[in-house]
C-alpha cells in the first residue's frame, strides 16, 4: 500500500502553530497526536467541535493514526448532529463543551500543554487511499450528502496550492510563512488553506479564528513575517470598512465568493500585499486562482485541465481523482484558464431578461453605505408575477437611495420590488450565505411563505 507521512517536513523543530504566546513545534504536534490517538474510542468516525485550529489539527492527526475518518458538516445544529448520528451510528465528538453535545458520545479535548513535548517518533504514515474526511453538504432533501476526501489527493491539492501561493510571494516554498485565518478549520476552505498547508505545505498557523476587525489586526501583528491572511469577501469588507490601522502582510487569500475588483484594490492598498482568490468546489477541491486586480481570468492549478464550456465544464487531472463537472457557468479560454460567469443554479429570468443572483448581489454590495446585502427570488406559486426582494444591511440609507443606486447598475427588470432592511444576514462562519438559509430567513422575516407582494 502506498503511504504518505502526516507531516511533510524533515525538520521537526520548525513551528506548526501558535497558541497565544506559545509556539508549538512539529515535534510537539506529533507527540500530542500520539497521546490523543491512544485515548480515542475504538471506532469512529470523529466529529471535531472546536474553535481552536490547533485542537482540530491534533484531533485530525490522531483520528488518522487510529484509522478514523473525520466528519466535516456544513454546520453543527442539533438537526445536523441528529442526522449524522443516524448516518454514522458509531460517531463520537471531541468538543470544547462536551456537555452541550446531544445525541452522540462527546469527550473533552485533553489539555496537552503540560505533557512532555518533543518526544515524538517519525510522523505516522497514512495510506494514500485512506478517507481522511467526509465533507457533508446538504442535499435536495436536506439530508447530508458525503464527499470522500482521500489522503493522497488531499496532499496533491495542498502541495499545488502551496506552490501557487509561494510563487505569488516570490518565494520557493511556504516554509516559515505564518497564516492567520478568519475561517474555521472545519470548512473545506479553512481545512485546505490552513491545516493542510501547515501539515504538508510548510506553513504554520495561528490557532485562533479572529472575527472582529481589531482582533484580526492583533492576530496579524502577533504573527512573524512573512505572514498571510486567509479570509472571505464578507470578512474582508467588514475589516476594511472598520477604518482601523492594519499591519503590513505578504499575501491575502480569499474564497467562498468572487471579489469585486474595487474591494481587491482597496485590500491590496491597505495591506501592501497582493491578493489571490481561490476557486473550488466540494467535489473537486481547490481548482484555480486569480489575482483579482490583474484581470478576470482564473488559472487552474498545475496538473489540472478543463474540458467543455459554459454549464458543461469538466475538470480533470492532478488531485481531481476522476473527471468532475463544475457547478458554475465558465467561459473556458483554454484548458488552463477561464472566466467565471456565475452559478448554474442562480440564474433568474424576468420579463424575458436573464441575470444571475451573484451578479445582482455584487452590484448591491458595491453601493456606498451597504454593509451587506443579498437578493432573493421568492418561490413561484403561479398566483402572481414573482419579483425580486433585496435584504439589505445599511443603517444610513433609505429605500430610495438603494433603488436609485441599483438603477444605474442593473436593468430595470431586476430592480427589487421590496427592499427589506435587516440587522444582519444569516451567514455561516465562513461568510457564505447559502440559498437554504436565505430562504428560511426570508420566510421568517416576511411572514407566511415569504412571497413578495
Amino acid at each position: 500500500m502506498t503511504t504518505l507521512p502526516l507531516l511533510d517536513l524533515d525538520d521537526l523543530s520548525r513551528p506548526l502553530a501558535r497558541r497565544g504566546e506559545h509556539v508549538v513545534s512539529r515535534a510537539d504536534y506529533l507527540a500530542h497526536v500520539a497521546r490523543l490517538a491512544a485515548r480515542l474510542p475504538e471506532r469512529g468516525p470523529l466529529l471535531s467541535l472546536t474553535a481552536d485550529r490547533y485542537r482540530f489539527s491534533v484531533a485530525l492527526g490522531a483520528a488518522m493514526a487510529r484509522g478514523h475518518t473525520s466528519l466535516l458538516p456544513s454546520n453543527h445544529t442539533p438537526d445536523t448532529l441528529a442526522r449524522l448520528k443516524s448516518l454514522f451510528p458509531s460517531v463520537y465528538a471531541l468538543a470544547d463543551q462536551p456537555d452541550a453535545v446531544d445525541g452522540m458520545p462527546a469527550f473533552a479535548y485533553p489539555d496537552l500543554a503540560d505533557e512532555s513535548r518533543g518526544n515524538a517518533a517519525a510522523a505516522p504514515e497514512i495510506g494514500t487511499d485512506f478517507v481522511v474526511a467526509q465533507v457533508l453538504t446538504s442535499g435536495s432533501t436536506g439530508a447530508p450528502v458525503p464527499h470522500l476526501k482521500r489522503w493522497g489527493l488531499l496532499v496533491l491539492n495542498a502541495r499545488a496550492e502551496a506552490r501557487r501561493l509561494a510563487d505569488a510571494m516570490g518565494r520557493r516554498s511556504l516554509d516559515g510563512v505564518w497564516l492567520v485565518a478568519t475561517v474555521p478549520a472545519q470548512h473545506m476552505y479553512g481545512f485546505e488553506s490552513t491545516v493542510l498547508l501547515a501539515l504538508v505545505g510548510g506553513a504554520a498557523f495561528d490557532n485562533e479564528r479572529p472575527f472582529y476587525p481589531a482582533d484580526i489586526a492583533r492576530a496579524l501583528a502577533r504573527a512573524p513575517r512573512p505572514r498571510m491572511l486567509v479570509t472571505t469577501p464578507f470578512h474582508l469588507k467588514t475589516l476594511l470598512d472598520a477604518g482601523i490601522e492594519l499591519p503590513p502582510i505578504d499575501l491575502l487569500l480569499s474564497a467562498t465568493a468572487p471579489l469585486t475588483p474595487q474591494l481587491a484594490t482597496r485590500a491590496e492598498a491597505a495591506f501592501g500585499a497582493p491578493l489571490l482568490e481561490i476557486y473550488g468546489c466540494t467535489e473537486a477541491g481547490q481548482v484555480a486562482t486569480r489575482r483579482t486586480t490583474a484581470g478576470a481570468a482564473w488559472r487552474v492549478f498545475d496538473g489540472l485541465a478543463l474540458e467543455g464550456n459554459g454549464a458543461q465544464t469538466v475538470v480533470s487531472g492532478g488531485h481531481v481523482g476522476a473527471p468532475t463537472p463544475l457547478a458554475d457557468v465558465l467561459e473556458v479560454l483554454d484548458p488552463q484558464t477561464f472566466r467565471l460567469l456565475g452559478r448554474s443554479n442562480d440564474l433568474v429570468n424576468i420579463a424575458g431578461k436573464r441575470s444571475s443572483l451573484g451578479h445582482l448581489n455584487h452590484q448591491l454590495n458595491t453601493i456606498d453605505g451597504v454593509v451587506d446585502g443579498a437578493f432573493w427570488m421568492p418561490p413561484d406559486d403561479g398566483s402572481e408575477i414573482v419579483r425580486l426582494v433585496a435584504f439589505v444591511v445599511a443603517p444610513t440609507l433609505a429605500r430610495r437611495a438603494v433603488v436609485d443606486a441599483l438603477r444605474t447598475r442593473v436593468d430595470a427588470a431586476f430592480l427589487p420590488r421590496r427592499v427589506v432592511f435587516v440587522d444582519a444576514l444569516p451567514r455561516e462562519a465562513t461568510g457564505k450565505l447559502t440559498a437554504g438559509r436565505l430562504a428560511e430567513f426570508a420566510a421568517a422575516t416576511l411572514g407566511g411563505s415569504g412571497a413578495a407582494r
